[in-house]
């Protein structure tokens, strides 16, 4: 089955086109409409007064080469189906109707079918009198015996630096000059954890799982050998060893998203370039970004660029296209240091025998509810209430154990509770919890009773949780446990209140909030929420003391 979402696959290319030249923020793209069988999009501000630039290939590498038109870089792309390269009629109508007085550069990836290509429709343009030079650009470094080199993302840069002296009214023979000295000045190398997927076709995995396939091509070409990791500062190593001239030279590196790796992974991959020493000589970043991709392929691939003036000034240079990113100046990491402030408040151990006893029939109930509540939850959450509060429990029983609580200082004592639970429950539970328990602190140092400030914790509960009563949550215990106990009645009628607020859970066939709100009532029928029978359980503990 296809992974592709599309209309036909034959108008897959061309519907793409006219979606990236609606994207333009300047608006400078056009359709050079000549013949239905052939895609070129051109500068919609060209006037001819400048030498051309064009380039192109397959598509499939978006945002190459579309992406990469505007002022300051390319004049025109010539685009071929996905993998394939384009015409010779198309590149030649691109070269006769964009061409002026001042000539056309062709940028070429060192490709067969391209090289083909285009240089006979370089060979027709100069027969009917243009002035066309071309460039072809070899710059993956992954098979080092090949004689003819692939080109791939490094391609971009001859695109900037050809650009950056167009834009600046150098002749042919300069612009040509500084694209032939940018390609000699790059080495590029890919790595990939999987290919690509092609419209319409179901691709097999050939990297195996685990691995790295080094210097994999931008159609899915096989690269030169697999590494068995995906550790990034081993991956980035290899490829660092293989694209950095080892001398101090100055250089800039790309940093070019193959399609199929997420932001975090670019962003890892990039700091781990970064620190590595092989690239201490790098003063300039181009990305992380897709720039010249190979679909939805699984990889990166880095091109070093040696500098030089020219170079140096060139990639620095704005442009007005949609591809490009801009060179950074790398600078050392340079965090601004602060003094940790402690959110707990410092308070003095006390004892309270009684206290102490709640304190530890609460503990016992919830750890020894472990289990139970873990199988209810699996029923309806993901299997780990009773573990969340048995990890709380047991941390607030062993400071009760070595005499660290506030145990005569109940302000001081619902506090602490707060700040441990916050720290060793983890999740939503530990979380709201904590709200209950800090909150009802601060009322309680306000003078608020006990069940007024345990009401107000509640409260801020249900604010910042967003759970109501009836909406299947450890509340509809809760509430009405407290509600009992603000309206004066004994700690085993709110036991009792909290029991029916358990037992109804059972009979609500839609949850509202936490990880049950994903299920249907045909999962939650008969089960009592976990979180309701914690609290049903724990009152009915403290109506025993």
């Amino acid at each position: 089955m296809t992974r592709f979402v599309m209309n036909k696959k034959d108008d897959l290319v061309d519907s793409a086109l006219d979606g990236m030249i609606y994207a333009s923020p300047w608006q400078n793209l056009v359709r050079l409409q000549v013949d239905p069988h052939i895609r070129i999009v051109m500068r919609r501000d060209w006037q001819k007064q400048q030498v051309a630039l064009i380039s192109g290939g397959g598509s499939g590498h978006e945002p190459a080469h579309v992406g990469f038109i505007g002022k300051g870089m390319l004049t025109a792309a010539v685009c071929g189906d996905v993998f394939a390269s384009p015409s010779v009629d198309a590149v030649y109508n691109a070269i006769i109707h964009l061409t002026g007085e001042a000539g056309c550069l062709l940028i070429v990836k060192n490709y067969t079918g391209d090289r083909l290509n285009f240089g006979l429709a370089a060979e027709k343009a100069r027969k009917a009198g243009f002035s066309v030079n071309m460039v072809i650009v070899g710059d993956d470094v992954a098979l080092p015996d090949n004689p003819q080199p692939r080109g791939v993302a490094g391609t971009l840069l001859v695109h900037k630096v050809a650009g950056f002296v167009a834009e600046r009214g150098d002749d042919l023979a300069a612009v040509t000059g500084a694209a032939e000295a940018a390609s000699q000045a790059i080495a590029s190398m890919g790595v990939a954890l999987s290919g690509c997927h092609l419209p319409d076709e179901e691709s097999g995995q050939r990297v195996p799982e685990g691995s790295v396939e080094m210097g994999l091509g931008i159609h899915g070409e096989p690269g030169v050998d697999v590494m068995q990791t995906q550790n990034a500062q081993a991956i980035v190593q290899h490829l660092l060893e293989k694209v950095m001239p080892g001398t101090d030279q100055r250089c800039a590196l790309l940093v070019n998203n193959l399609g199929g790796m997420s932001a975090l992974e670019m962003s890892l991959v990039t700091r781990d370039l970064i620190a590595s020493p092989l690239s201490q000589p790098c003063d300039y970043l181009i990305g992380p970004a897709p720039l010249m991709t190979a679909l939805d392929m699984k990889g990166f691939s880095v091109t070093r660029l040696t500098l030089n003036p020219l170079l140096e000034e060139a990639i620095c240079a704005p442009v007005e296209v949609t591809g490009w990113v801009n060179a950074v100046k790398i600078a050392p990491l340079a965090p601004v240091v602060v003094t940790r402030e402690a959110s707990a408040q410092p308070v003095q151990p006390s004892a309270n025998p009684s206290v102490a006893a709640m304190v530890n029939a609460i503990c016992d109930t919830l750890i020894a509810s472990e289990s139970e509540l873990n199988r209810l939850d699996a029923q309806v959450g993901d299997g780990d209430t009773g573990s969340t509060f048995a990890v709380g429990a047991r941390q607030i029983q062993r400071e009760c154990a070595d005499h660290q609580l506030p145990l005569n200082a109940l302000p001081d004592l619902l506090a602490v509770t707060g700040e441990r639970l916050a720290t060793v429950m983890g999740g939503s539970s530990g979380v709201l919890m904590a709200i209950f328990f800090t909150a009802a602190a601060q009322q309680l140092a306000e003078g608020d009773t006990l069940p007024q400030a345990l009401q107000q914790g509640l409260e801020k509960m249900k604010q910042y949780g967003g759970a109501r009563p009836g909406d299947r949550t450890m509340i509809d215990a809760l509430q009405p446990a407290i509600e009992a106990l603000v309206a004066g009645k004994s700690l085993a009628a709110a036991a009792d209140a909290a029991q029916q607020g358990s037992d109804a859970t059972a009979g609500m066939g839609k949850a509202n909030a936490g990880r049950s709100s994903y299920l249907n009532s045909a999962n939650l029928n008969g089960v009592p929420d976990p979180g309701a029978v914690a609290v049903a359980r724990v009152f009915a503990a403290l109506k025993q003391q």
